[in-house]
């Protein structure tokens, strides 16, 4: 019976904490298309949305109302099932991944129970991310090929060759910060990046592996489909990509999963190379601040470097032009896999000859 009551115990927390998560990241995404277009405002010198609310601030619910009430349609020539598959299964598989990220570290209450920020807490978590993340073009795929529009499928196409092309740098970027750090979780990835400063350096494995994490980054970039790699939706090209055919809320499936993918995309950035919910003079705050206060600063610290993450992700886009086709495949094949796989085997060489010392 103790064991039954413990058992629900944590699947009501499990509960509340998973639909925190979900509520958060579609609250985030929704904000951050109004982030966006104040951003490229503020970089064209122009107002940006300012109609719908105090600054426009309405103005993620109002397109989601138009969204929602615009007529669903779905063409006479498409395989319908796999057309109304293809965006559920890319939000399905952008809400995922947030599964097994840190959000803040572990609450101890009055009674001695733990309570843990993070829904799921396995030991290969990297490989969890990177194989959602790898079913995630699937639903781009799947969308574009059932519209049975030749635009849209070359825009499928141009998809998944790019998410194959960087998903190899990305994959060789991450095996030299996983040399360091021995482990795959990313709760013990962030627990080793403890405050900022331990034995004479940097804590944080962006000072570790910046190498690694500017190919990380911009795999990433590639990975979301985010300007300049942006190859699949652009307008110019492909009269607007793979959700040409979509309209209403399948439509809003596509770009919501977008803004998702790129808000886990940041966690997940700042967890493996800025210390996730770590930050300077940490213990002085523990110290100073009861445990629930310290958990609450952690997770807004974790949030900040998220919010600012995706802040660059939004300058990026208005500052450089988009690639084309073939520079982008230059760029992945010739010169992010062998610069990953350098930077690999120097990982490798400094931590037998220098650090095994």
């Amino acid at each position: 019976m103790l064991l039954l009551q413990v058992d629900t115990a944590l699947i009501i927390e499990k509960v509340i904490l998973i639909s925190v998560i979900l509520m958060g990241s579609l609250g985030i995404a929704m904000y951050a298309t109004w982030g966006e277009r104040k951003v490229a405002a503020v970089m064209q010198d122009r107002l940006g949305p300012d109609r719908a609310g105090p600054f426009g601030l309405l103005q993620p619910l109002a397109d989601g109302l138009k969204l929602f009430f615009k007529e669903e349609i779905i063409p006479d020539r498409s395989t319908r099932f796999i057309f109304i598959l293809g965006p559920c299964l890319a939000m399905l598989t952008a809400l995922m991944t947030s599964a097994v990220v840190p959000w803040g570290p572990d609450y101890t209450t009055a009674t001695g129970h733990v309570v843990s920020f993070q829904v799921a807490d396995i030991n290969i978590g990297m490989l969890f991310v990177f194989g959602v993340v790898s079913l995630g073009v699937y639903g781009v795929m799947l969308g574009g090929w059932a519209s049975n529009n030749k635009f849209s499928l070359l825009s499928s196409i141009r998809a998944a060759s790019q998410a194959i092309s960087y998903e190899l740098a990305l994959g060789i970027s991450l095996i030299a910060l996983l040399m360091l750090t021995g482990t795959l979780s990313l709760r013990e990835i962030v627990a080793q990046q403890h405050g900022f400063w331990n034995d004479g350096y940097f804590s944080w494995n962006f000072f570790k592996q910046p190498v690694g994490f500017i190919i990380f980054l911009t795999c990433a970039f590639a990975e979301l489909n985010r300007a300049p790699f942006d190859l699949p939706e652009c307008e110019s090209e492909l009269n607007m990509g793979y959700h040409q055919e979509y309209s209403s809320m399948k439509l809003g499936f596509y770009l919501f999963a977008e803004y998702i993918n790129m808000f886990v995309s940041s966690a997940i950035i700042v967890t493996l190379f800025f210390g996730g919910y770590n930050f300077p003079f940490m213990d002085k705050v523990a110290a100073g601040a009861g445990p629930m206060l310290f958990t609450i600063i952690c997770i807004l610290v974790l949030l900040t470097k998220v919010v600012c993450m995706i802040l660059f992700f939004m300058f990026i886009r208005w500052t450089v032009p988009r690639f084309r086709y073939d520079q982008l495949m230059k760029l992945g094949w010739r010169s992010l896999i062998p610069l990953a796989l350098i930077n690999m085997l120097v990982t490798g060489v400094l931590i037998l000859w220098v650090f095994k010392k």
